[in-house]
């Protein structure tokens, strides 16, 4: 044990290593950082992780001095990265936490309290219990075994039944001193948990046990679990065997082990054997010899087999029988086959009901020159799937295209692009066939996804709201979705194209399938970064914006927790109160129908209703500021750097009905896009005073900017062709912020055409305040314009919203809510179109093709 005093380590040293896991490492950590027991260091182990694992860590050493952080510079996998935390370990006892697992509140503190009530044990272990992507926990089913009555520490002679619990290492809290006087250490390879777990219980004087459950472990459904890992790898347990016998060669004195140690290697070899999907096909037999070998070498003299059917493996394993177990296997699945009858027949029910022609062109051979691509649930070509498919026209042009389109939008896809109706003959042809789908939600529920074929969900969307798993704790949002049916939908899902890493993270967190992030930037923001001052003055007039005009864009999100469009803003008297100086565009979420009313305030001429236009891409470079609420049209906007105000006025309400994956409202740099206001005075005050442009929203702009548009660089099209269909490195690396050219602000592409001349640069609005008192003046001005005797706002002598050049992507205000991307409120059709191709009209039809709402990929 360590000293106390000055110079004494922690109590804890909680060593967690790290592997392609961003999605869940923060879980992680927080379980760790947020214990009320502060008595401990937290040693992250980065095992050259080749996602953004290792970035994370370091925002987390950054913020908290008890966690250090060590990038190793090449993998080696578990054992070694443990092995690299040992060597760094401080404290008195040591904790292993796997990165995707989690400490349960309260853990630590019940640790100590157990350790000074046992005397201080080499070794105590506790209990944990299974977490499951759909919420539910179970308790480690052998929990029976630690039961804290009798002596507080024993020998494991006493106890030894303490074996039979899962051969894991984080389940106990090693003493520090113990383990370095017998120089523990790790293996590399599958199973390196079991030389260390045998070799130190039956060696540890002491042991003492907590029955409480102290640790989640997170059974993930896909990945991340080498027990669920086809590999010749699982031939790594005979070598892990070796040590554990090696190891009681060399201690005589625990030779009473032995057939302890027999009997969890047989089991364990049986256990690999049994499981489905551990062993390759082809190596089974090989696998069989090797266990018989180890078998009959290393049967203890006197060693009685266990009785039953596992007695019957044992006497297999001894004669080296592999057809008769080969044949007692498959009188198994021929009793569990009588007990699952019934689910069978239901099986069959549901393949009577697939078409007889869809089932025989999946036989047919897959057409390797054919990609199927589908927007908003076949709505007409738009987002990221028409960036993409126009980038690979050019870069992979014997790759064909064709869209899935709704029946009653056939006749508006643009000419030139190839279609096929939802669910008619050439339909099911396509998606049979085709080598690549392409979508940014959800194909069909009945559509198969083949060996062979690629799926690449673009998603739609940077998700502020909750998505996937994280809605089932909001029943508001999921509306009584399958999770299931979503996760089986997204378990298609070959590539998973994001934006940033906080997508990245929240994608492969809360769809738990076995899936690749592209972390590319979203194509259809391609646009900004190409668009000249000429397409900005012609999307304005088409419009109907005079050039000397300020365009403020109004993309509200849609709200869970009501039925159908409700307003949140008096627009009339937005529009009133900005002045004639400003023009109010406003679009509703495309899950809405047409608003009669934005109509009559447009007769009016108080705005101009742009609910239907088919590109939202459009609208953001026409439009010198954005206003929103939650929709996910902020986050493409910011790429343009012109000003982001955020009218919550029901942000409670939304964050209890929806769930966020951050404070949008905490005004802190990289949270909050701009100027925030909860009240229709608020927002108008923003206006009048020129707070919604000021240099302070600049600032909060520029860093929400650097965090959620890193990789929009008009080249993200470019990347996902290259990786998706070449196959080749997602290329060119993202042209650094700084040195990107974004489009330019409506101003100054009317100032380059001659048609306004652009002020002097503007002060900051505390600046103009204090002229302004300074004088003596009541003017009421600010960066944004006057206000006349009248009160309303006069934009005359405004200099405009600024065209500081940034980060640009297009934001599409139109993502619905399904379960692949995360949605943007703001607007129907979308936006997409690199290419001028125009989206779909503003329908408010949420259904997919399977006839599920998928909710799921919000907006």
């Amino acid at each position: 044990m360590s000293e106390t005093g000055p110079d004494a380590g922690p109590r804890f040293s909680i060593i967690v290593p790290v592997f392609r896991v961003q999605g869940f490492l923060r879980a992680c950590m927080d379980s760790v950082l947020g214990q009320d027991f502060p008595d401990f260091e937290l040693l992250a182990v980065d095992d050259c992780s080749p996602d953004g694992s290792g970035a994370i860590l370091d925002e987390y050493a950054a913020r908290d001095d008890r966690v250090r952080v060590l990038h190793l510079p090449e993998n080696g996998g578990l054992g070694p990265a443990r092995n690299a935390g040992l060597q760094r370990a401080r404290g008195d006892y040591l904790l292993f936490l796997d990165s995707d697992d989690t400490l349960v509140p309260g853990a630590l503190g019940a640790l100590a309290e157990r350790l000074a009530a046992t005397a201080h044990p080499e070794i105590l272990v506790f209990d944990y219990a299974r977490t499951y992507w759909d919420g539910a926990t179970r308790r480690n089913t052998l929990s029976a075994l630690l039961d804290e009555s009798g002596a507080p520490s024993f020998p494991l002679a006493e106890r030894p039944q303490l074996l039979d619990l899962l051969q894991i290492v984080w389940n106990k809290a090693y003493r520090r001193d113990f383990i370095e006087e017998h120089g523990f250490t790790f293996p590399q390879g599958y199973y390196e948990d079991a030389p260390w777990t045998f070799c130190t219980l039956i060696t540890a004087p002491r042991i003492a046990v907590l029955d409480r459950v102290c640790l989640h472990y997170r059974q993930r459904r896909q990945g991340g679990n080498i027990l669920r890992t086809t590999s010749r790898k699982h031939f790594d347990v005979f070598d892990q065997y070796a040590r554990v016998f090696a190891y009681l060669d060399a201690h005589p004195e625990l030779a009473h082990w032995r057939p302890h140690m027999f009997r969890k290697m047989t089991d364990h070899y049986l256990t690999v054997l049994d499981k489905p999907g551990r062993l390759p096909r082809s190596a089974r037999a090989e696998f069989f010899h090797r266990a018989a070998r180890d078998y009959r070498l290393r049967l203890p003299a006197g060693f009685v087999r266990p009785g039953g059917v596992t007695g019957g493996k044992y006497a297999l394993l001894a004669k080296d029988a592999y057809p008769a177990l080969a044949g007692l296997k498959v009188a198994g699945k021929v009793q569990r086959a009588v007990r699952k009858h019934a689910g069978k027949r239901v099986r069959q029910a549901k393949r009577k009901a697939m078409d007889l022609r869809y089932q025989a062109l999946l036989r047919q051979p897959l057409d390797e020159n054919l990609a199927v691509y589908s927007a908003y649930w076949n709505r007409l070509p738009s987002c990221n799937p028409l960036a993409v498919y126009e980038k690979a026209k050019e870069l992979a042009p014997d790759v064909h295209g064709v869209w899935v389109v709704k029946k009653q939008l056939a006749g508006a896809v643009p000419a030139g692009i190839d279609h096929v109706v939802l669910n008619s003959p050439r339909y099911w042809e396509v998606v049979a066939r085709a080598k690549y789908l392409v979508n940014n939600v959800n194909f069909a529920d009945n559509v198969v996804k083949r060996e062979g074929q690629i799926h690449l969900q673009t998603h739609h969307g940077t998700p502020l709201k909750s998505m996937g798993t994280d809605q089932k704790r909001y029943p508001a949002a999921a509306k009584g979705m399958s999770f299931r049916k979503l996760l089986a939908r997204a378990d298609r899902w070959d590539f998973s194209l994001s934006a940033n890493r906080h997508t990245t993270e929240q994608w492969e967190r809360v769809y738990p399938c076995d899936f690749t992030s592209v972390d590319a930037g979203y194509p259809r923001n391609d646009v900004y970064y190409r668009a000249t001052a000429q397409d900005v003055l012609d999307i304005r007039e088409r419009l109907g914006i005079a050039p000397g005009r300020t365009a403020v864009l109004y993309a509200p999100t849609m709200r869970d927790y009501q039925v159908g469009y409700v307003p949140r803003l008096d627009l009339e008297r937005l529009s009133r109160a900005l002045g004639e100086n400003f023009v109010l565009l406003v679009r509703t979420h495309y899950f809405y129908d047409r608003d009669p009313g934005l109509q009559k305030l447009q007769e009016r001429g108080a705005l101009i209703d742009v609910s239907g236009h088919p590109v939202v891409e459009e609208l953001c470079l026409a439009a010198d500021a954005l206003v929103t609420d939650y929709s996910s049209i902020m986050f493409d906007y910011a790429n343009l750097d012109r000003p982001i105000i955020n009218y919550a006025d029901d942000w409670d309400t939304y964050v209890r009905s929806r769930g966020v994956t951050f404070d949008l409202l905490s005004g802190q740099p990289g949270d909050t896009p701009g100027v925030l206001a909860t009240t229709e005075d608020e927002l108008i005050e923003a206006f009048r005073s020129g707070r919604w442009d000021d240099e302070r929203a600049a600032a909060l702009r520029a860093a929400f900017r650097a965090r959620f548009c890193p990789w929009d660089d008009g080249h993200a099209a470019e990347r996902v062709v290259r990786r998706v269909f070449l196959g080749q490195e997602a290329t060119p690396e993202p042209v650094p912020q700084e040195q990107r050219t974004v489009a330019p602000t409506p101003r100054t592409a009317a100032a380059s055409a001659g048609l306004l001349t652009l002020p002097a640069p503007r002060r900051g609005a505390h600046e103009d305040v204090r002229r302004r008192e300074a004088s003596g003046t009541a003017e009421a001005s600010g960066t944004s314009g006057t206000l006349d005797a009248s009160g309303t706002l006069d934009a005359s002598n405004a200099s405009g919203v600024s065209g500081t050049s940034g980060t640009s992507g297009t934001s599409d205000t139109s993502g619905p809510s399904d379960a692949s991307g995360a949605s943007d409120a703001s607007g129907a059709s979308d936006a997409s179109n690199t290419s001028g191709v125009s989206g779909t009209p503003g329908a408010s039809d949420t259904s997919n093709a399977s006839g599920a709402s998928d909710v799921e990929m919000a907006g």
